[in-house]
C-alpha cells in the first residue's frame, strides 16, 4: 500500500505545468525563482551539466513570470510572491539545434521566431533573424502594456558538437551572436532574461556587448538551485529510498552509503551542500536499480573529440588543484581541457584554500569514473570494448577473491586476441590501460604515485590488499620486480593498514600483450 501511494518520479519530464498536474515528485526549487525574480540583475545565467534540471528548471520560470499561480500552491514561493503578475514569455529552446549546419540552425530559430509572431505579429521590413526577434520583443511589449520575459534553454546546444571544428565553429556562433544580439538594444522592453548551458561561451564571442548578464553558476546562493541535495533526498524521497533498499535486499542505510558513492559528490562553488546527479537519482529510484543511468544516456561526442584534441591521459582526468580562472574559463579561450571537464560534469570542486585561492578538483563519483573509463577504453583495446569489458569482469572476479595471477592471465589472452593499437611501443600506454582496467573496478587506483626514492608506476589498493605494480616493455618481470625492491617502494605505504602486494610486469612490444609477471605478497 505504501509503494502504490509514492509519487512516481519525473523521468524526462521537463515541463513544470506536467509535473504538478501529473502529480510526480517534485523538489521544491522556487525560493530561487523567486530570488532571481526580485534580485538586483534582471539578467541571469547558468551554466550546469546536462540532464541536471536545468529545462525543468526554466520551465519553472516560464510558469511564475506567466502567472500560474495555481500550479505553485504549497510550494516555498506562495508565501513569498504577493503579486504574481502575467508577462509575455518568449522561450526558447536550443536543444533542438544539435548537429546542425548554418542552414537548419536558421530554420530552426526562424520556427521558434514564427511561432511567437502568430501571437505577436511580425513587419514586413523584419527578415534577419536578429530584426526579427528586436521586433518580436517590441511589439510583445507594446501590445501586452508589460515588459517582455526572454528564457533561452541550453544556449550552446548547437555549438557543443563543433566545438573541435575550427571552420563549422565560428560560422555557428556568428548565427547564435546574431540571434541573441537584440537582448542588449531591447533592455527597456525587457522584464527578465535567463539563460542556461553547459559551456560558457564568452560575452564577447556570443552576447555582442551584453555586458550585463549576472553569472550565478558559482554563486553560494544559487549552488544548489539545479540537482538534488542530501538534505532534500532524505526529506522528500525516503519512502523511495526503502523500496529500493527492498529490491537490492539491502539495508537503508547501506543503500543510501551505495547512492552517495554512485551519485552523490558534485559542488558548483565552495563551500556548497552535496549536490546528487538529479537523472540518475531518479532513475534509480524509479526503477530500483544502481546503474550508470546518466552516462548511459549518452556520452557527448564532443567531449571524446576534446580529450583527443588535448590529448589527455585516462589517469590525468582527477584529482587537480586550480584558480576558478582556469576551470570556469570561456570555452574558446581554454588551453586545456579542464574547463570544458568541469563545465560538463565530468569533474567538480571537491575543496577551496582560501589562502591560495585554488580549488580542489576532482571525479564526483563513482558513476562518472566508471563511464569516463568505458568511452576510453576503445582507445586502448582497438575498438573492442565489448569483449574487453566481459574480461575486466572476470578479472574484478579473480581479484576480489584474491587471485591476481588470474586476472593477469586473462588480461595476457585477451590482449593477444585482439588487434594492437597505434602508438602502443611505451610503457605508458600499458600504465593507462591499467589505469582504465582499475578504474573500471571501482578500487582506489592511481599512477605516478611519488615516493622518498622515486615513482612507482600503478597503486591499487582493495579491500585486503594494496598493490604496488611496475611496468616493462621488452625487459623482464624480474627486471620491474627488482626496481620495486631496489627502491623499496612498499615502505611508502607501510601504514597504510594492508598486506603491500609486489607486482612486476613485462609487456612484449611484438605480441603486444603480457609476456611475463612476478608477484610476490
Amino acid at each position: 500500500m505504501e509503494q502504490q501511494q509514492l509519487k512516481r518520479c519525473p523521468i524526462g519530464v521537463q515541463t513544470f505545468e506536467k509535473v504538478i498536474e501529473g502529480n510526480y515528485l517534485y523538489i521544491d526549487k522556487t525560493e530561487y525563482i523567486y530570488r532571481m525574480a526580485h534580485g538586483a540583475s534582471n539578467y541571469y545565467f547558468l551554466s550546469r551539466p546536462r540532464r541536471f534540471g536545468k529545462s525543468l528548471l526554466v520551465s519553472t520560470l516560464h510558469s511564475y513570470f506567466a502567472g500560474k499561480k495555481e500550479l505553485f500552491k504549497g510550494l516555498a514561493i506562495e508565501k513569498l510572491e504577493n503579486e504574481w503578475t502575467e508577462y509575455p514569455v518568449l522561450h526558447f529552446d536550443m536543444s533542438r539545434a544539435k548537429h546542425v549546419d548554418k542552414e537548419t540552425l536558421e530554420s530552426m530559430l526562424n520556427f521558434q521566431l514564427s511561432g511567437y509572431e502568430q501571437i505577436y505579429g511580425r513587419p514586413k521590413e523584419a527578415v534577419k533573424l536578429n530584426d526579427r526577434m528586436t521586433s518580436l520583443i517590441m511589439r510583445a511589449c507594446e501590445q501586452t502594456g508589460r515588459q517582455v520575459v526572454v528564457l533561452i534553454d541550453e544556449y550552446d546546444a548547437p555549438l557543443l558538437d563543433v566545438m573541435h571544428e575550427e571552420e563549422n565553429l565560428p560560422v555557428l556562433r556568428n548565427v547564435m551572436r546574431n540571434f541573441y544580439s537584440p537582448l542588449k538594444s531591447c533592455d527597456p522592453y525587457l522584464r527578465f532574461v535567463f539563460l542556461t548551458g553547459i559551456t560558457k561561451f564568452s560575452q564577447l564571442s556570443i552576447f555582442s556587448e551584453l555586458n550585463n548578464i549576472s553569472n550565478v553558476s558559482m554563486d553560494e546562493p544559487y549552488a544548489a538551485i539545479c540537482g538534488i541535495t542530501e538534505e532534500e533526498m532524505l526529506e522528500r524521497m525516503s519512502g523511495h529510498i526503502e523500496c529500493l533498499a527492498g529490491a537490492l535486499e539491502m539495508s537503508k542505510e547501506e543503500t543510501l552509503l551505495k547512492l552517495k558513492e554512485k551519485y552523490d559528490g558534485y559542488h558548483f562553488t565552495w563551500p556548497s551542500p552535496d549536490i546528487y546527479n538529479p537523472f540518475s537519482l531518479l532513475n534509480a529510484l524509479e526503477r530500483r536499480r544502481i546503474a550508470n543511468y546518466w552516462f548511459g544516456s549518452g556520452t557527448p561526442t564532443y567531449l571524446i573529440e576534446m580529450l583527443r584534441k588535448f590529448k589527455v591521459s585516462p589517469s590525468a582526468i582527477g584529482m587537480k588543484k586550480a584558480l576558478s580562472t582556469s576551470f570556469d574559463a570561456p570555452t574558446e579561450r581554454m588551453t586545456t581541457i579542464v574547463p570544458l571537464l568541469y563545465q560538463s560534469g565530468y569533474i567538480t570542486i571537491k575543496n577551496y584554500d582560501k589562502l591560495t585561492q585554488l580549488y580542489t578538483l576532482d571525479i564526483p563519483n563513482g558513476e562518472i569514473r566508471v563511464g569516463l573509463m568505458q568511452s576510453l577504453l576503445p582507445n586502448y583495446l582497438a575498438g573492442d570494448s565489448d569483449t574487453g569489458l566481459a574480461t575486466i569482469g572476470e578479472m574484478y572476479g579473480a581479484i576480489a577473491g584474491d587471485d591476481m595471477d588470474g586476472a593477469l592471465r586473462l588480461l595476457q589472452e585477451f590482449l593477444s586476441t585482439v588487434p594492437y593499437c597505434d602508438n602502443t611501443n611505451y610503457e605508458g600506454h600499458y600504465q593507462q590501460l591499467f589505469y582504465i582496467i582499475f578504474s573500471l573496478f571501482g578500487m582506489y587506483v592511481d599512477v605516478e604515485v611519488r615516493t622518498p626514492k622515486g615513482r612507482v608506476d600503478v597503486v591499487m589498493r582493495t579491500t585486503h590488499a594494496l598493490y604496488v605494480i611496475e611496468l616493462k616493455l621488452d625487459k623482464s618481470a624480474d627486471f620491474a620486480l627488482a626496481q620495486i625492491n631496489l627502491k623499496n617502494y612498499p615502505e611508502r605505504f607501510a601504514l597504510c593498514g594492508l598486506p603491500v602486494v609486489k607486482v612486476g610486469i613485462n609487456f612484449d612490444s611484438e605480441s603486444h600483450t603480457l609476456s611475463d609477471w612476478i608477484i610476490e605478497g
